[in-house]
């Protein structure tokens, strides 16, 4: 897990603060969220708070003093205690891309496949960058729909021993989620032990979706109930593409995410008070010709940089950036439109990044290459983003002495004591000069990617996981598959 203790980039000054604090204001009280579930009205009329049909209309106060309950950080362990995780404060952590229903491999674009899923799965465990693999890191396309969320989650529980994403598209789904996760923590003494466990410290993270504009949909709450109940970390996300889920402008979008993600933390509360709740933010704009999603665009940029400090001034952790693109394939476009989006996550200090490697095409696609080519990139910003140390050993002036006018540092003591450690070295990226990397037959950024991805997933080895348990999972997954009609 990766520590980001350079100063936060924030741009919003006192006065823009206030206007989008009486905007949202403004809007939770006059329009309202829509909640399409009862338990949710209940919860809320039962707080004191004006219900119409499935609108709540919101007191302002009452959100702030339910957004307080939630905890400004929390942690998240892993089965392998050593890569538990810190949210909140100066901590960051990654995970790789959710929920694209299609693969890219080279040159070949198709369904995902459950192979895919455990390969992904694979590759995330293999790079310590990585302090999860996901979720839905692609939909297998090939797996019954009803169930195949139990081999996603036994996947992300025996391929890695890092914290994995919890499955939202319903309650059941997420209540198999639990009970996987509680036998996988319950440590040989049983599935009650486990559960108590992951109550304690939350082993899961997951990611609950608003239906922007202003509605938070049955499937995702019931979902929520689930996960709040058993105090496991939600993150709370509005869905805003500017143009075509919010108004055009950064400030009517940020106003309407803060409404969106405050609601749905106050409901989080409602369910179990100090619950762990994350504000999620997924802001970017259309395309204004074709009505087109795009990423890495200028300002989704501006709209992450101010989402961390918004979170900041509300004293929540939150999700946000990720290495996004609209490119088809993993070509220029996807690199630069990916540092456009992870650059400011690093800006703005994310906590839980989503989305940090293999995102092409929108969020359609799930890349091998990519995936690789993200990993080199979030590496590279993490040493960027170390302070820098200086003391008299970092000026080197014995290197001058020996060196002398005119001369070069090549061969200096001090070059030779630390030539391996000085610099970052990519693992991806070519410095060769033009012949050699001819010779060595002249192959690109993607290229390189696709012999890096099966190397890795030719050297991969499964992490330890008690034989018990395992099979105990195993039996659960054929018990509930059964159960489910598949």
């Amino acid at each position: 897990m990766f520590r980001n203790r350079m100063p936060r980039y924030e741009i919003l000054s006192e006065d823009a603060m206030a206007t989008l604090d009486g905007g949202w204001r403004r809007l939770v009280t006059e329009i309202g969220v829509e909640f399409m579930s009862d338990r949710a009205l209940d919860l809320f009329r039962a707080a004191g708070q004006r219900v119409e049909d499935n609108t709540v209309f919101l007191d302002p106060d009452f959100l702030l003093e339910q957004v307080a309950k939630a905890p400004r950080e929390f942690d998240v362990q892993a089965r392998n205690p050593e890569r538990s995780v810190h949210i909140g404060g100066d901590a960051m952590a990654f995970s790789g891309v959710y929920g694209p229903p299609f693969v890219r491999e080279g040159a070949v674009r198709r369904d995902a496949t459950m192979d895919d899923f455990r390969n992904f799965t694979r590759l995330a465990q293999s790079y310590d960058v990585l302090d999860s693999a996901g979720g839905v890191i692609c939909e297998p396309n090939d797996a019954p729909l009803d169930s195949r969320h139990l081999d996603m989650t036994l996947a992300l529980a025996t391929l890695t021993d890092k914290l994995f994403m919890g499955n939202v598209v319903s309650g059941p789904n997420a209540r198999d989620v639990i009970e996987m996760t509680s036998i996988l923590f319950g440590e040989g003494k049983g599935r009650e032990h486990g559960r108590a466990s992951i109550e304690e410290t939350p082993a899961t993270i997951s990611l609950v979706n608003c239906n922007s504009p202003l509605r938070w949909d049955d499937r995702m709450l019931d979902a929520l109930f689930e996960y709040s109940a058993a105090n496991q970390a939600v993150v709370l996300t509005p869905f805003l593409l500017m143009g075509a889920m919010s108004p055009v402008t950064v400030p009517a979008a940020l106003v309407q995410q803060i409404a969106e993600a405050l609601s749905g933390i106050a409901l989080s509360q409602l369910i179990r008070p100090g619950s762990p709740a994350i504000f999620g933010s997924f802001l970017s704009n259309i395309d204004m010709q074709s009505g087109s999603p795009m990423f890495g665009t200028p300002e989704s940029g501006v709209g992450l940089l101010c989402t961390g400090q918004v979170a900041r001034h509300f004293g929540l952790p939150f999700r946000s950036g990720g290495t996004l693109t609209s490119s088809q394939v993993p070509d220029a476009q996807a690199g630069y439109e990916a540092l456009m989006t992870m650059l400011p996550t690093f800006l703005a200090g994310a906590n839980w990044v989503m989305h940090s490697a293999g995102w092409l095409e929108g969020g359609l696609v799930s890349c091998y290459e990519k995936f690789v080519m993200d990993v080199e990139l979030v590496q590279m910003l993490q040493h960027e983003f170390t302070p820098l140390e200086i003391d008299e050993a970092s000026l080197a002036f014995g290197a001058h002495e020996e060196v002398g006018h005119g001369g070069h540092f090549l061969g200096a003591m001090h070059t030779m004591e630390r030539f391996r450690t000085c610099f970052y070295r990519p693992f991806l990226s070519s410095s060769e000069n033009f012949e050699r990397w001819t010779r060595n037959g002249g192959k690109d950024t993607a290229a390189r990617a696709t012999e890096v991805y099966r190397q890795r997933l030719q050297d991969y080895e499964a992490p330890p996981l008690d034989e018990a348990i395992l099979e105990e999972l195993q039996e659960f997954v054929v018990r509930r598959r059964a159960e489910l009609g598949d």
